[in-house]
C-alpha cells in the first residue's frame, strides 16, 4: 500500500522527470550530444558566433568542440554537461550575459586546445619565454574562429 510520503515522493519524481524531459526536448538537448556546430546556435546568443565561425578559416579544420571541449571523451562530455546545465539555468532564469562571455574554466580548455593543435608553433614561442611570461593565445588571437566584425 502506498503511503502519503511515498505518493508525495512519486509525485515529486514524476514532475521532476516530466519537466526535465520536456526541457530536454524543447531545448533540443540531443543535438548537444553531437559534434554539429549548428547545435551551438540553438540559442540566440550564439548565432553571431556561429555565423562568424562559418566565415572563418577554422571552419575547414575545427568544430566548436575542437576548441571548446577537451580531446578525451570523458572530460569532453563532462564539460559539455556542465556547460549545458549552466546555460540552461542562465537561459531559464534570464541571467546570462548577452553577448555571451567565456568563463575561466572554459578559457583554460580553449587555451589547451589551441596549444594542442598548434603545438609546434606554441612550443617554439614558449621555449623563448619563462613560464610566468607566457601569455594566453587569446590575448592576441581572441577572435580567431569567430571574428564578430
Amino acid at each position: 500500500m502506498l503511503t502519503v510520503a511515498g505518493a508525495a515522493l512519486a509525485g515529486f519524481v514524476g514532475v521532476a522527470a516530466g519537466t526535465g524531459a520536456f526541457t530536454f526536448g524543447y531545448g533540443r538537448g540531443a543535438s548537444y550530444l553531437t559534434d554539429d556546430p549548428a547545435a551551438c546556435a540553438n540559442c540566440h546568443v550564439m548565432q553571431a558566433h556561429y555565423d562568424a565561425w562559418l566565415r572563418s578559416s577554422h571552419r575547414a579544420a575545427a568544430t566548436c568542440n575542437s576548441c571548446h571541449t577537451p580531446k578525451a571523451a570523458v572530460p569532453k562530455y563532462a564539460v559539455k554537461a556542465s556547460n549545458g546545465f549552466w546555460h540552461s539555468v542562465g537561459f531559464t532564469t534570464g541571467r546570462f550575459p548577452d553577448p555571451i562571455r567565456i568563463k575561466p574554466g572554459n578559457r583554460a580548455v580553449t587555451e589547451a586546445r589551441c596549444r594542442y593543435c598548434h603545438d609546434t608553433m606554441t612550443a617554439a614561442i614558449d621555449g623563448r619565454q619563462a613560464p610566468e611570461e607566457r601569455r594566453p593565445c587569446a590575448d592576441c588571437h581572441g577572435d580567431v574562429g569567430h571574428r564578430l566584425r
